[in-house]
């Protein structure tokens, strides 16, 4: 189960990234000409964040049953010098879970705002934050803290 769940992460992590720079485009596409917003762009900034919560309900599934966040949480005091653990096991996590709260604020904000001017602007700002911190905390094949291939198979 650990390795389909990981497989699963891997590939919807995938989605959120998509969906994020498709939302944030049509909200500066429509800042810039300054467009209605639209049901299109209520169910972009919908979707968006139901992607994102996907992922993180599958990351802390994830987080509680990993042999890694076990071995992190068993020998704590080693673990947290051990750069790898020490990534998954506190910092991926919590830059995560804070990308997907921005990610949630920015939605919901957007939906209360009155003008359709106010409603891109805030997307893009919220959501390109949420972005810039899953991308720095993502395990890419090139990251210094730690790699992770770019897909996974099940």
């Amino acid at each position: 189960m650990y390795e389909t769940l990981l497989a699963l992460h891997s590939l919807i992590r995938w989605l959120v990234l998509v969906s994020l720079l498709f939302a944030m485009y049509r909200a500066y596409n429509g800042l810039v000409t300054k467009k209605i917003f639209s049901r299109f762009d209520n169910a972009v900034r919908h979707w968006t964040a139901t992607i994102a919560h996907i992922q993180l309900v599958l990351g802390l599934w994830l987080y509680f049953i990993s042999p890694i966040i076990n071995y992190f949480w068993s020998n704590f005091n080693d673990a947290v010098h051990q750069r790898e653990v020490r990534f998954f096991g506190m910092e991926h996590s919590l830059m995560m879970f804070i990308a997907i709260i921005v990610i949630t604020i920015g939605s919901a904000k957007a939906k209360r705002k009155e003008t359709d001017r106010e409603k891109f602007k805030t997307l893009l700002t919220w959501y390109s934050i949420g972005l810039l911190i899953i991308l720095a905390s993502v395990p890419w094949a090139f990251s210094p803290l730690t790699s992770r291939p770019y897909f996974r198979s099940f």
